[in-house]
């Protein structure tokens, strides 16, 4: 892999070699969301160049899916945002015929949304790309470590959700 001049990344650290990284960097939460930011970066990369999608649209494609059509707050309460936050990537996704707009028949206040048929190959093109990269990153992995790793994460998640109920009581 080539890097661009100019941008230098630090190599990762050693495993076992926490004595010599920054208290902060060295915790599990740091670790994880370096991880996470990493896929992420590779994803948006992937999307842009498979589907011609940004971050925000593909977030959205991936997250109207082959379900049916959902209102614009529903929408916005999947993917974490604000309605006004995706209004924009909609309307992009709209001009481009891979999303339709359709006013609820049951609340003509309501927008609804879905994909069209484009916007399904997309989802699909989205889908196929997630599957190919969660199979490349866990292919080092047995399938007993890969039962151990998930069995932690959920446990990490449940704490870390405890943690965050605990903070908002105290707020």
């Amino acid at each position: 892999m080539s890097q661009k001049p100019g941008k230098q990344t630090a190599p990762p650290p050693a495993a076992g070699n926490d004595e010599a990284l920054a208290p902060i960097t060295a915790m599990m939460s740091s670790r994880l969301m370096v991880l996470a930011n990493l896929l992420k970066r590779g994803a948006i990369l992937r999307y842009k160049r498979l589907a011609g999608l940004s971050s925000v649209e593909f977030g959205l494609v991936a997250s109207l899916g082959r379900r049916p059509p959902m209102s614009v707050v529903r929408l916005a309460e999947a993917v974490g945002m604000d309605k006004g936050q995706i209004s924009r990537a909609l309307a992009e996704l709209v001009s481009r015929k891979l999303v339709a707009k359709e006013v609820n028949p049951r609340d003509n206040r309501e927008t609804l949304v879905c994909l069209t048929k484009a916007g399904l190959a997309a989802h699909d093109t989205i889908v196929a790309g997630a599957q190919e990269r969660n199979r490349r990153l866990l292919e080092q992995l047995s399938k007993d470590e890969f039962k151990v790793l998930l069995d932690q994460i959920d446990r990490l998640t449940d704490t870390a959700a405890q943690m965050l109920a605990d903070e908002k009581d105290l707020n």
